[in-house]
């Protein structure tokens, strides 16, 4: 038996978990990896808050949780031990008693595992970059969370709690239903009901289930967007899809050039992505034609209209659709912030029940506390609030941007867009977008190479999405000058 000084117990730093919790969890990682054995005894309450400048009642209470935890034992007029049982890396790591040979072939059963994320996904550690020039993240210190507590405590109350706690089977909340309807399709100018609305986890996930929908196990002909999504790109060819890519310009997805004998077609009208095009009046009614001629599915993923603040924006594909031939995806992940894993489809009522049955069969749902959540936060307003501030937050930097590129002689692909959190930078000739991202890293700045969005190798090598939700405004000048400064070191 060893008596652990109460220098070996160090708090973490992080200020967003209490000092109980920390001293905690920093007593069970060391148990837990071996530092502290079976039967050591444990500093004194007393000497321990001392030592890290804390109160005596919150390492007693520490304690006490690893007590009931079954980490230490306490003894009577002697203190607290480290249990003789408790669990540690090397009981649960322990080798097993098969051999390498005997051991079953995953991989030659499974094959390498299929494509999920596109090249372009946000890495694990963007925060520690100072220019982070990426899509998709939330600007966290603007966001309204005083609003969003209070509409937690709210989804929590005695009044709703039975709800969100039952199993809801594949219902969706109601009043989460309403509100899309009311406050979301609506502003869109699509007219639907609650039944052709189904709760998703987020965007992403709706485009799976109209995949399985569509084509279930069988094949299909498709066409996308060129550049387009990744992460759609490897969905449709890991469910085994023929996959035509078709160009886009500043009026969006060329509809004359889609190919004959599609099953469906995929776009983004609103906010092209990459891009940022906003495809044309005329271009949506020329697709609405082809799809009617020629029997096509339209999938129109609406993944950020409300970032539309340069004009008024185009109502969406589906308000134009007379026979239900288009399923309308939007989201909520962007909006509020990517973590939340909520979003919807809209369709006729008959493909929402497709929809919602391989919905049940994977998730059955997605979580009753999210969607009440969400539902309050959007009944009360702070959802537009929230948006309409972003609104003229993305406004301002799409200009800082725009300005900044311009002092530097770079060109955006599109003189001119709608809205959006993005811009698609043309770099000059000779640019290996690639290995300018790579090269940037090392100077603070995270940047998103063009050719991740393309299905084929001979396309532009020298486009470059910058994104501007994340990155301080004040900031965007300095990262554009350490862009710049690259490209010239690579194309002169």
């Amino acid at each position: 038996m060893a008596i652990i000084s109460e220098h070996h117990i160090f708090l973490s730093e992080d200020a967003n978990v209490g000092l109980q919790t920390r001293l905690k969890d920093a007593i069970t990682r060391a148990i837990w990896d071996g530092r502290f054995s079976p039967g050591d005894r444990l500093p004194a309450t007393r000497a321990l808050a001392k030592h890290l400048g804390i109160s005596r009642i919150t390492v007693s209470l520490a304690y006490d949780s690893l007590l009931a935890t079954g980490y230490i034992v306490s003894v009577a007029r002697s203190g607290y031990f480290v249990a003789p049982d408790a669990p540690t890396r090397m009981e649960v790591v322990k080798p097993g008693k098969t051999v390498p040979g005997d051991r079953l072939d995953w991989v030659g059963r499974l094959g390498p595992p299929p494509a999920a994320l596109g090249a372009q996904a946000t890495p694990a550690d963007w925060r520690r970059f100072k220019y982070p020039f990426i899509f998709g993240e939330p600007d966290v210190a603007r966001f309204p969370v005083d609003d969003w507590r209070d509409c937690v405590r709210r989804a929590l109350g005695k009044r709703h709690f039975e709800q969100i706690a039952d199993d809801a089977s594949d219902r969706d909340d109601p009043f989460l239903v309403e509100q899309i309807v009311r406050r979301s399709v609506s502003g869109r100018g699509v007219a639907a009901s609650i039944d052709d609305v189904l709760v998703t986890a987020g965007a992403q996930n709706a485009l799976w289930l109209m995949v399985q929908v569509l084509f279930g196990r069988r094949g299909g002909h498709v066409a996308m967007e060129e550049p387009g999504y990744p992460e759609l790109r490897n969905l449709l060819h890991q469910q085994g899809l023929e996959i035509h890519p078709v160009p886009v310009d500043r009026e969006g997805l060329k509809v004359a050039e889609i190919p004959a004998g599609m099953d469906a077609v995929f776009v983004t009208p609103s906010h092209q992505a990459p891009t940022g095009a906003t495809m044309s009046m005329a271009r949506r009614r020329a697709l609405l034609e082809r799809a009617e001629a020629e029997d096509f599915i339209v999938i129109e993923d609406d993944y950020d209209y409300e970032m539309s603040y340069a004009s008024p924006s185009l109502p969406a594909l589906k308000s134009l659709d007379l026979r239900g031939r288009i399923v309308y995806i939007g989201s909520f992940s962007k909006s509020i912030f990517p973590g939340l894993r909520l979003g919807y489809l809209t369709a006729e009522p008959h493909v929402v029940d497709h929809a919602r049955a391989i919905r049940t069969l994977s998730e059955r749902h997605p979580p009753g506390l999210t969607q009440r959540t969400v539902a309050y936060f959007l009944s009360e307003g702070h959802y537009n609030s929230h948006s309409r501030r972003m609104r003229m937050r993305m406004s301002r930097r799409n200009e800082v941007l725009r300005e900044a590129l311009a002092i530097h002689g770079l060109k955006p692909a599109l003189k001119r867009v709608t809205g959006g959190t993005t811009l698609w930078l043309r770099g000059p000739d000779g640019l290996d977008a690639d290995a300018l991202a790579l090269a940037l890293k090392d100077r603070g700045v995270l940047v998103e190479a063009g050719s991740a969005f393309y299905a084929t190798d001979d396309q532009p090598k020298n486009r470059v999405r910058l994104g501007f939700a994340t990155i301080e405004t004040a900031l965007i000048p300095d990262g554009v000058a350490l862009i710049a400064e690259a490209i010239r070191e690579q194309v002169g």
